[in-house]
Parts: structure tokens; C-alpha cells; sequence
């Protein structure tokens, strides 16, 4: 017998809707917001700039001035020093810290909760009439032992080394314990394990708040004009007592932070994106 092949209808699809057409969500609010912020800074900008009170003249003639680069100078040394001493000092103040031993950890804590709590200024105008009360220390005079930068220096280093200290002890902290443990197994010491395991490893959650204090410990450098330190604010203020241009002068002043601080932070990018490398946040 023979097989009767027959052969299947193809039949068409069924009707199908087309798709839906996506349309993009209207952000009208937000654009209008954006609008009406650049006119208003793009009117701040044309203000500034065509406000003769300002005195651009006089701020580019004293912009690049002796006395202005020479105030400039001393504050990027004072910068420099006082986040390196700090830092040193940090770190130490963070190791007792975290160490097993009761008395470290309460000198530690004692200095960060004073060194926190009383303002900078205060610290800085104690620190220059350290005299006053102990006139004498180990057989010498105090009184013209400290000048107004030596002043300075130390007590901006106290200060900067109470934060400098809770920044690194959270950066240690923030090592994974497995990784210390793991250098224990190898028979590394507590220094070597600190030095080649932890610290390098932490400066991934030092760097970020280390750059804060960077600049903010710059800034915070002008404090030290009210001891007469001829930083950079304290070089316009001798420039405008003589000529009366306050507002210009402070313009000098206030440039040459933001241009400093700009620079700071774009090498503060670099250098987290450095410590970065490897982790899903690095870019």
C-alpha cells in the first residue's frame, strides 16, 4: 500500500498589535530650572565683570606682585609642613589607638577629644603667650623662644593631628582582617605588617578625607594673620591698610586660593584614582 503524502497548509500568522511606541519622558521642570540657573549666573558673571568697584585693573597689578608671591610662598611651606608633621603624628596618635594597651589608647583618645574640641584660634593665641604662663622651661626663656611661624607651625600641627589621626585609624580599620591575619601566618611583625600590608591598603580610604584636610588645611592657613604671620592674607591686609583697596586686594587673595585649591584637587583625583586601581570605583 501505498502512502498518501499530504501536504499541510501554511497558514499566516494572526494579526499582531504593533509595538508600542516609546516616548521619552518630558522633563520640561528640570530643563526650565537649568535655563533660569545659567541666566543667573551668566547675569552674576557679567556683574562682576563690569562692576568697576571691583577694580580689576588694580587686582592684575597686584596680582603678581613681591609682596603677594612672597605671602603665597610662605603659605604653601606652611601647607606642606603642617599636613606632613600632622600626618606623622596622626599616625602615631591612630596606632595607639588601635593598640591592646589601655594606657596608649587612653592618651590617644584624650588628645584627639581636646585637640577636637577647643577652636584653633583659641590654640594658636595660648600657643603665643606660652610665656606668660611659663615664663622659664628647663632654664630658658620662653618669651622670644617661640616666634609667630614657630607659633604657627605647632599649632596647626597639634590641631591637623587630631583629624589626621581619625582619618588614618578608619582607614586601618577599613583593611579587611583577613589580610592582617594572613601576614600573622606568615610570621611578618606588628611594624612590618603595618608598613607593608595595612597602610598601603588603607590609603584607599585615607587618600579622599587626607585631600579634604589638604585643602582645608590651606585655607585654614590664613587663621595665623591675627599673630601677624605675613601669609598671604596677611600680605593684601598690609597692602590695603596703605592704599585703602580692600576689595581688589581681597580679589588678589581669594584668586590665588581658588587657583591653588583647583590644583590640589585635580591631583587629588590622580592619586585616589591611583589607590584605586583594581576596585569597581576606580576610573
Amino acid at each position: 500500500m501505498s502512502a498518501i503524502l499530504t501536504k499541510t497548509p501554511v497558514t499566516a500568522p494572526p494579526d499582531t498589535e504593533p509595538a508600542p511606541r516609546i516616548v521619552p519622558a518630558r522633563r520640561t521642570g528640570q530643563w526650565t530650572a537649568a535655563a533660569a540657573v545659567l541666566v543667573l549666573v551668566a547675569l552674576g558673571l557679567v556683574s562682576v565683570a563690569t562692576n568697576r568697584a571691583f577694580q580689576w585693573d588694580v587686582v592684575g597689578a597686584y596680582f603678581t606682585s613681591t609682596s603677594v608671591l612672597r605671602g603665597l610662598g610662605l603659605t604653601l611651606w606652611l601647607t606642606a609642613l603642617v599636613m606632613a608633621l600632622g600626618f606623622v603624628l596622626g599616625t602615631l596618635l591612630a596606632v595607639m589607638r588601635l593598640s591592646d594597651n589601655p594606657v596608649l589608647r587612653a592618651v590617644s583618645w584624650g588628645y584627639v577629644w581636646f585637640f577636637r574640641s577647643t577652636p584653633i584660634l583659641v590654640q594658636l593665641l595660648f600657643w603665643f603667650n606660652i610665656g606668660v604662663l611659663y615664663p622659664t622651661i628647663l632654664g630658658v626663656h620662653t618669651v622670644n623662644l617661640l616666634g609667630p611661624v614657630s607659633v604657627a607651625v605647632i599649632g596647626l600641627t597639634l590641631h591637623e593631628a587630631a583629624y589626621a589621626a581619625e582619618v588614618v585609624r578608619g582607614g586601618i580599620l577599613s583593611v579587611d582582617r583577613g589580610q592582617i591575619e594572613a601576614a600573622q601566618s606568615l610570621g611578618l611583625g606588628r611594624g612590618r605588617r603595618l608598613t607593608r600590608i595595612v597602610l598601603p591598603q588603607a590609603m584607599r580610604a585615607i587618600v579622599p578625607p587626607a585631600g579634604n584636610m589638604l585643602i582645608g588645611t590651606l585655607k585654614g592657613t590664613s587663621i595665623v594673620s591675627v599673630i601677624a604671620v605675613q601669609d598671604l592674607l596677611y600680605s593684601v591686609q598690609l597692602v590695603y591698610h596703605a592704599t585703602y583697596q580692600v576689595i581688589p586686594l581681597l580679589l588678589v587673595a581669594t584668586l590665588w586660593y581658588v587657583l591653588v585649591t583647583s590644583v590640589l584637587s585635580v591631583g587629588q583625583h590622580y592619586v585616589e584614582r591611583h589607590y584605586a586601581r583594581g576596585t569597581a570605583g576606580a576610573r
